[in-house]
Order: structure tokens, then sequence, then C-alpha cells
């Protein structure tokens, strides 16, 4: 059985960022001690709750399995369901595509 792969919303400013470095390592990660991910179904709301009106959004779509941090699921305080966070900087070949978004202006 194949493993699902989880997604990452970020600005193509920070993608580009992580290029020039070698790894992905958002602003939230210092504050936050991991980075935030989420699965397809959870997706659509992670964009409508916090990148309405962002500009420059890509999606990095990660293979788990390529993931040299650890990887939980864990439950978000404000919200009754698991969320997979990832324990360091993202390998960038755990990113498999990225995908350019356009901005979310209104609820569907």
């Amino acid at each position: 059985m194949e493993t699902p792969v989880i997604f990452h919303l970020t600005t193509l400013d920070e993608w580009e960022r992580a290029q020039d470095r070698g790894m992905y390592e958002p602003d939230a990660f210092v504050k936050d001690g991991f980075i935030h991910c989420s699965t397809e179904s959870q997706l659509d709301r992670v964009l409508q709750r916090h990148f309405k009106h962002h500009e420059n959004l890509v999606k990095l779509v990660i293979d788990p399995t390529r993931v040299l941090h650890p990887l939980k699921y864990e439950m978000a305080k404000t919200h009754d369901e698991a969320f997979p966070h990832i324990y360091g900087p993202l390998n960038l070949e755990a990113v498999t595509q990225i995908v350019f978004l356009d901005p979310i202006t209104s609820e569907p």
C-alpha cells in the first residue's frame, strides 16, 4: 500500500530561500518547533483559515517516506483532528511537486 502524500503551504519567497539553503525551515519553525503540514482532506480548510489574501502561495507535495526528520500526527489545539508535523528542517528531496496557487479571496 502506497503512503499518502502530505502538504505544506508556503510563499514562493520562502521556497526560493530554501533552495539557496539546501533545506526548508519556515519562520514558524523557530516558534513552534515543527513544520505544519496537512493531509489532502485538511488542505482546503487550512487554506481558508490561514492563507486568505496571501499572494505567491505554493503547495509543497511531500513524500513522507523521504522525510529525514520525525513526522508525527498530532491533535490540533483548536480542531478535533490530527495534523502531520515534521520535527526538523524539511529536506528538499522529500518534495515531489510544487504547485502554484491563486490567491484565496472569498469563502467557497
